[in-house]
């Protein structure tokens, strides 16, 4: 995907409003949790764990699989992003280590992304070695996606608690772990991951967007979420200690922190 004419707009617009949706949460979580106003009490409630909350995961992850179809490397662009993700486990144990910062990230996002694409390439080579039929792989890929998905909505209810670390990107719960930021298993989010892979071998098999050029005016409406889309990667990277910094020195000089 990296000219611009070869887009699927409609990707970088759905991976935007996810990303609005989430730097919006993540704010409101920063105002209610970390400077103790009391704000966006929408986060206690259950309705937006259960609904909203999901959408926006399946909306960046999904368009995540999706975009599989459009990279000339799964390979290097999954090695690339578990490189991303290894780096800000290193810098988060850091600063929780040596700044006193409680912020570590083990795994998050970019670690369930990274193992996600690993496996599209790992099924990418293994149906081509094998030379296997794109409709036979469509359906085993379906099939293990519903089945990770069903997986993860009941594992929350199953007592599956371990002391061992290996575990902790399954989603098990994990005895005298530490204090974790931003932490997503694979479970189901693998599945949500393999479902718009799927997509994208059915629908963008070629490459190109499913909708007409829309008009101008909607061009231009979009075109700021478009942006944010295409560069969610360093966006979600920056956006926390940039957000907590803006607010600490606003909260500093209100005399509140």
């Amino acid at each position: 995907m990296s000219d611009r004419k070869e887009r699927a707009f409609e990707l970088d617009l759905i991976r935007g409003l996810a990303m609005i949706a989430m730097l919006f949460m993540h704010f409101s979580w920063d105002i209610r949790y970390e400077f103790r106003v009391d704000a966006f009490s929408y986060l206690e409630k259950g309705w937006f764990w259960a609904f909203l909350h999901p959408m926006i995961i399946t909306g960046f992850i999904g368009v995540s699989g999706v975009c599989t179809a459009f990279s000339r490397s799964n390979l290097k662009r999954g090695l690339k992003l578990l490189g991303v993700a290894a780096g800000l486990s290193l810098a988060t144990w850091l600063i929780t280590t040596f700044a006193g910062i409680d912020c570590l990230i083990i795994f998050n996002v970019f670690a369930v992304l990274a193992i996600s694409i690993l496996v599209y390439a790992l099924i990418e080579f293994i149906e081509k070695k094998c030379k296997i039929d794109p409709r036979v792989t469509n359906v085993i890929m379906a099939l293990i996606a519903a089945y990770i998905a069903l997986v993860g909505s009941d594992l929350w209810n199953m007592d599956y608690s371990t002391d061992n670390l290996l575990f902790l990107p399954i989603g098990f719960a994990i005895h005298n772990t530490p204090s974790m930021a931003d932490y997503m298993p694979l479970v189901p989010h693998i599945g949500i991951f393999l479902f718009g892979a799927l997509v994208g071998r059915l629908c963008y098999s070629d490459r190109k967007s499913v909708f007409k050029t829309s008009s101008l005016l909607a061009k231009n409406i979009m075109r700021p979420i478009e942006f944010i889309g295409r560069h969610s990667l360093i966006i979600y990277i920056v956006h926390q200690p940039l957000m907590y910094g803006i607010l600490y020195v606003i909260f500093m000089l209100l005399g509140r922190t």
